[in-house]
């Protein structure tokens, strides 16, 4: 099982605690709308997120994308 990026905000963090969510390979497979949908993950939670599955690899496999101009791990900038 591959844990969860240490850059992710700690309400995200509590947010998929809450929701049983320990490892990327859990995540992935988490409904996407679910996920977003969750009290505390916002935006740059699901940034990090995605880029963390892509790093992993598990992006792709599970039908899931980065976003355009995403680089896995690089950060970005909020503009």
């Amino acid at each position: 099982m591959t844990a969860l990026p240490s850059g992710l905000p700690a309400p995200a963090r509590r947010a998929l605690e809450r929701a049983e969510l320990e490892s990327l390979e859990e995540v992935a497979a988490f409904p996407r709308a679910e996920l977003a949908a969750l009290h505390g993950m916002g935006p740059k939670a699901l940034r990090t997120l995605d880029e963390a599955l892509a790093a992993a690899g598990l992006a792709e496999r599970l039908g899931r994308r980065v976003a355009p101009g995403l680089t896995p791990g690089r950060r970005h900038s909020q503009t």
